[in-house]
């Protein structure tokens, strides 16, 4: 049977009673849709869709759908809207929308059939697009900006502390991104960049005032805490990808803005913090400042330098502090009565260790802080202090550390960790070479004299510096604690060598260290007039050795020599632990009873310099074995001197020193020697693997490849490079004076 045809007067008519019925239900009435209305409305869409051109009305149906809400929105949806402003009309914004999207919702039910099967054909938008379209161009573009302007004053409202509709503002901003329909340019664009703008101004002026008015803590404290509150602000009721760009917003106006007033406060900046050791603000300071990215906003950048510079300049300020501290003292060094150069060293371990912390703790590490701390410090550790540069202080410093009675009764902890310290330290220091060569010196007064109070601890810091510097750095003086480990077992095969040879004994107690001349600090070596006594003790050890092997050449370092004398003095035998220097010239007195000074050089062998020194000590200084005259307090050529038989002491056995002898003099000397042979060989190893390089190009890796032990000297390089020239390693371009061609 043949389906009667609907026309669209008749089918439009029915279906307007359904629409009416729906706005009825959406302006509160109870009314509800049954099955069978539901069905008849979605059955006479659908007949009227399907039914034989030219009563197929798809089209008609398709703009009067359009139409329905065109009408509605017009007559009701606006009216009701215009007659409210501010909060009022945000709320009967909310419900007109939710309206909307509830019409919108069962009419495309009603009209599905074209939906499935007009629309896809023809391309056109959907039924749901069509309804939110039409409260887009209709709703949307008049009533947004008052919208917008009225979510902003309820924020700023709250910004001021006052309470406010957050779901409200949380439904109103749902329209700004829904009406995208999948995009957010209508949020972006027509919320979101006023509102930042908004915000701009107003912590602006927030800025403005709080800068003239709190503390630095005080300013950081309500910047934190309106940034805490802005994120809350977007968990409440804003957009989640508002969060990045509200949050940098605030962070200019409050943080990037003011950044060098900020620091600069007198008595509460950065310089001021750092002083007063402020932990929680320099890590709020930090909290604050680290997350802005630096790559999107150069002020940003401009910040973190600033902080960088004060916090480099109060450690350098502190840090010179204590090397004037240390000058002063050098000065007066007799009245103060202490060691000024250990001070320093443990005064800037504390000052290392203070702002190490607040780089860890504060700075979470940043490689900035780091950078600008290493800076700071290498500007202070490098000074001369009492003439004596850094290099030598720090070398001093663990040698007291290290040697018996050299420092306070510390723990084998407590010595690792100042141990460990030093050698961080050690790296802000620029002449390590210089350090490397005072340490040597020192350590090897150490082992030959045995005044190491712990081998463990020696080891242990070669150990570190070998960490830190590299293997060659420490080379030698690892083989240095190497040797007298095998001169130990040297000396007890020499001692088994003496038992097994009875008529080889040489008649007094002998120990000899047998060392590698390459690990060790030069000597000086003397050709030193032996007693008798002594002559027979090498000849043996001779004997001995050329067992052993007779490609090595022994060559005695007397000044290294220590010996046990008894001294027989009317009151009582004495034991006096003299240098072999100071022995040989005693021992001269066993045959004479009165030396010239001219008789004692002659018999002797010594030069003048040291003969002075050895005679004052003996004779002018705190024991005086032998008698001088005339009487004075220093040896001239013209002195007699004759053995003091009168002489005693408390004591049954003493050590009688040596005045000092300032090696620092002999250290930087072996030091720039070993620099030019260091200097020489980059060249030549750089021009080896160039072959052709322009001057400036070679100093510069010259530079580099030697910084890591010293800072060389620019004009040393230059001057290198022109021995390096007459030796025939190197030529000047014949046209270009400032290129180089390696030759060897």
């Amino acid at each position: 049977m043949e389906r009667k045809v609907i026309e669209l007067d008749q089918g439009w008519d029915y279906m307007q009673k359904g629409i009416t019925k729906l706005k009825r239900i959406l302006e509160g009435s109870v009314e509800q849709f049954n099955s069978e209305e539901y069905m008849m409305l979605y059955t006479t869409i659908y007949n009227m869709c399907t039914q034989k051109p030219p009563h197929d009305y798809s089209q008609q149906l398709y703009d009067k759908y359009k139409d329905s809400f065109e009408e509605y929105i017009s007559s009701t949806v606006l009216p009701a809207i215009r007659e409210k402003h501010d909060e009022f009309m945000l709320r009967e914004l909310v419900k007109r929308w939710g309206n909307h999207k509830l019409m919108v919702r069962w009419l495309s039910r009603f009209f599905h059939y074209l939906d499935r099967y007009f629309i896809a054909r023809r391309s056109l938008p959907a039924l749901n697009e069509v309804g939110l379209t039409c409260f887009r161009s209709l709703v949307y573009t008049e009533i947004s900006a008052k919208a917008r302007n009225a979510v902003i004053v309820l924020i700023d409202k709250e910004r001021e502390g006052e309470q406010i509709d957050k779901a409200l503002l949380k439904n109103v901003l749902d329209i700004f991104v829904e009406i995208g329909m999948g995009q957010m340019d209508c949020y972006e664009q027509d919320f979101e960049a006023p509102m930042l703008e908004d915000t701009g101004v107003y912590y602006s002026h927030k800025a403005s005032s709080w800068i003239l008015d709190d503390s630095c803590p005080a300013y950081m404290l309500k910047s934190e805490e309106c940034l805490k509150k802005e994120r809350d602000r977007v968990a409440h009721y804003l957009h989640s990808s508002s969060e990045a760009k509200l949050v940098e917003k605030v962070q200019h106006e409050l943080l990037v803005n003011f950044s060098t007033q900020l620091l600069e406060k007198e008595n509460s900046g950065c310089r001021a913090l750092l002083r007063d050791d402020k932990v929680d603000d320099l890590s709020r300071m930090y909290r604050l400042y680290h997350k802005i990215p630096k790559g999107l906003d150069p002020v940003a950048t401009i910040f973190k330098q600033v902080l960088i510079m004060y916090f480099s300049q109060h450690i350098t300020a502190e840090g010179m502090l204590l090397v004037q501290q240390a000058e002063d003292a050098a000065s007066n060094q007799v009245i103060l009565g202490f060691d000024y150069s250990q001070v320093l060293i443990r005064k800037v371990i504390e000052l290392h260790d203070k702002y190490l912390a607040y780089v860890s703790d504060c700075f979470q590490n940043h490689t900035l802080f780091h950078k600008a701390m290493k800076e700071a410090f290498e500007i202070f550790c490098n000074k001369t202090v009492g003439g004596s540069p850094s290099a030598e202080l720090l070398a001093t410093f663990c040698d007291n550390i290290l040697k018996k009675g050299g420092s306070e009764k510390l723990s084998d902890e407590a010595i690792e960790d100042i141990l460990e310290k030093v050698v961080k330290l050690l790296a802000y220091i620029s002449d390590k070479d210089l350090f490397a060569e005072f340490y040597r010196k020192k350590l090897a007064r150490r082992l030959l004299f045995e005044r190491s109070a712990n081998e463990e601890h020696e080891k242990s810091i070669l150990t570190k510096l070998k960490q830190q510097c590299g293997g060659q750095f420490t080379s030698k003086m690892e083989g240095m604690v190497t040797d007298l480990t095998l001169a130990k077992d040297n000396q007890n095969e020499f001692e088994n060598y003496l038992s097994n040879n009875p008529n080889a004994h040489p008649g007094i107690d002998l120990s000899v260290n047998v060392l590698t001349t390459g690990f060790w600090p030069s000597y000086k070596s003397s050709d030193l007039n032996l007693p008798s006594e002594m002559v027979r003790g090498v000849q043996v050890f001779k004997e001995f050795y050329d067992t052993k092997s007779k490609h090595r050449k022994l060559t005695w370092i007397y000044s290294l020599g220590s010996c046990q004398l008894i001294g027989n003095f009317e009151a009582k035998k004495i034991e006096m632990v003299v240098s072999t220097y100071q022995a040989a010239i005693l021992l001269l007195f066993n045959t004479s009873d009165r030396l010239s000074y001219s008789e004692i050089m002659t018999q002797s062998n010594l030069g003048h310099e040291d003969l002075v020194r050895l005679l004052h000590s003996l004779s002018c200084a705190k024991y005086k074995i032998l008698i001088k005259e005339p009487i004075s307090k220093t040896v001239s050529p013209n002195d007699i001197f004759e053995f003091n038989p009168k002489f005693t002491d408390r004591m049954r056995r003493i050590k009688i020193p040596l005045p000092v002898v300032d090696e620092r003099k002999k250290v930087v000397e072996d030091v720039d020697k070993d620099r030019r042979y260091a200097i020489d060989a980059a060249i030549v190893r750089i021009m080896k693997s160039r072959k052709v390089l322009g001057h400036q190009q070679l100093v510069s890796e010259c530079v580099e490849q030697l910084s890591r032990m010293f800072k060389p000297d620019i004009k040393a390089i230059k001057k290198r490079m022109e021995d390096l020239i007459a030796r025939d390693y190197l030529e000047r371009d014949k046209e270009n004076a400032n290129l180089f061609r390696y030759l060897a």
